[in-house]
C-alpha cells in the first residue's frame, strides 16, 4: 500500500472504535470532542449560541501576547486524543472542514505508547512523546493528509495547533495491534479491527468504506456497512478480503446484512487462504436472507490467513465476524513481535 492510499486504512482514533478525546487545554468555541466523530463535519450557517457561531469541530479562542497583541510564534493549543486500540499509525488527515477564517495555520501530531490505563495528568505530564508530524502549514477547509513512516506501536496521539483556531476532525489511519495476551485469553473474533483484523482488498466500494464490516457492535443504519454498486456484468460478483489478527483456524462465522432491506446480497461464501496462498473452503455457497444476522459452524480444521467473503452477485453488508484461535506459530510471532517493540 502506497502512501497515499493509508486513508484505505481503518481510523484508530474514531469514536466507534473506542476512541476519546481525554483532555485539550482550551475549548472555547467548540468541544474538543467533535474531532472523533466518525460522519463528515457539517456546517449551519447564521448559527450563534452565546459564544458565538457553533463549529462541528474543535475550536479554541484567540491567543494574545503579553502586550495584547499577537502571541509568540511558540503559542499553541493542544488536544491528546486516546486511539481505540493500540496501532501503528500510517497517516494522519487534519481536516479543517468548514473552517475558512478560523483555521490554525500550523499542527504538529505526536504519539506515545502507554501501558495499562493511565489518567489524564498522568498522560499530560508524560515523556517521551514520537514526532509523526512536525510542525506543518494546513490549509483552512480543507482534508490536510500527512502520511507516517513509523513500525512503532502507539496507544495515544497529541496534536497541537499554533497558535489558535479550529480543526473540524482528526482522522489517525493504521492497523490495529493489540496486546497479544488478550488475543490467548481464548476464542474471539479473528476479523475485527479492533483484534487486528483489517480489510486488504474488495471489489467495489462506491457506496460505502468496506473496513466498516469489522467495526466493533452493531451497525446503526445501512450507512454503517458496506454497500456496493450494482453489477450489470454477468458471471461476476464482489467480494471482501480480509486479513486476519493473525494466522489461525476459523470455527464460526456471521454474515450480517442488518438495515440491508432491499440491496443485501442473494448468497454468500466463505474461502479461507493458507499461509502458502492455498485457499480451502470454509462456507460453500449459502443463500442470504435481507436484514438478518446469518449464523454459521464452521467445520474445517486448516489455518488460514486472510478469508474472502464473496458476495453474490453485489449489495450491502453490515458486519463480518470470524471466530476462531491462533495457531502455536502464531502466538509466538505475536509476543516475539510485541518484546521486539519493548526492547
Amino acid at each position: 500500500m502506497s502512501d497515499a492510499d493509508f486513508t484505505l486504512l481503518p481510523d484508530l482514533a474514531v469514536r466507534t472504535l473506542g476512541g476519546a478525546v481525554l483532555w485539550a487545554d482550551d475549548e472555547s468555541f467548540a468541544e474538543r470532542e467533535n474531532l472523533i466523530r466518525p460522519e463528515a463535519a457539517t456546517y449551519s450557517p447564521a448559527t450563534f449560541g452565546h459564544k458565538g457561531q457553533v463549529y462541528d469541530g474543535w475550536e479554541t479562542l484567540r491567543q494574545r501576547g503579553e502586550d495584547g497583541g499577537h502571541p509568540s510564534i511558540d503559542a499553541c493549543h493542544t488536544a491528546i486524543i486516546r486511539l481505540g486500540v493500540p496501532g501503528v499509525i500510517k497517516g494522519v488527515v487534519v481536516d479543517t472542514a468548514w473552517f475558512k477564517g478560523n483555521y490554525p495555520p500550523e499542527v504538529s501530531v505526536e504519539a506515545i505508547a502507554v501501558a495499562g490505563h493511565p489518567s489524564v495528568d498522568e498522560l499530560v505530564a508524560a515523556q517521551g512523546w514520537t514526532t509523526l508530524v512536525d510542525r506543518a502549514k494546513v490549509d483552512g477547509d480543507s482534508e490536510n493528509p500527512f502520511a507516517v513512516d513509523s513500525a512503532q506501536r502507539f496507544t495515544h496521539v497529541r496534536l497541537r495547533m499554533f497558535p489558535d483556531g479550529g480543526i473540524a476532525r482528526l482522522r489517525v489511519h493504521g492497523v490495529a495491534k493489540p496486546d497479544p495476551a488478550w488475543l490467548e485469553a481464548g476464542p474471539f473474533d479473528l476479523a475485527a479491527i479492533e483484534n487486528g483484523g483489517l480489510v486488504a482488498d474488495c471489489s467495489n466500494r462506491f457506496y460505502s468504506h468496506p473496513q466498516n464490516v469489522l467495526m466493533p457492535g452493531r451497525a446503526r443504519s445501512m450507512g454503517d456497512g458496506w454497500e456496493t454498486a450494482r453489477r450489470r456484468d454477468k458471471n461476476t460478483n464482489d467480494w471482501v478480503l480480509v486479513r486476519l489478527a493473525e494466522e489461525g483456524v476459523i470455527t464460526a462465522a456471521e454474515i450480517d446484512t442488518s438495515y440491508f432491506l432491499f440491496n443485501s446480497p442473494g448468497a454468500g461464501s466463505l474461502t479461507g487462504i493458507r499461509a502458502d496462498g492455498s485457499e480451502v473452503e470454509l462456507l460453500a455457497r449459502t443463500r442470504l436472507q435481507p436484514d438478518t444476522r446469518h449464523r454459521f459452524l464452521i467445520d474445517a480444521a486448516d489455518p488460514v490467513v486472510s478469508v474472502r467473503l464473496d458476495a453474490y452477485p453485489d449489495g450491502g453488508l453490515a458486519r463480518l465476524r470470524l471466530y476462531g484461535t491462533l495457531t502455536d506459530e502464531a502466538r509466538a510471532r505475536l509476543r516475539a513481535e510485541l518484546d521486539n517493540e519493548r526492547a
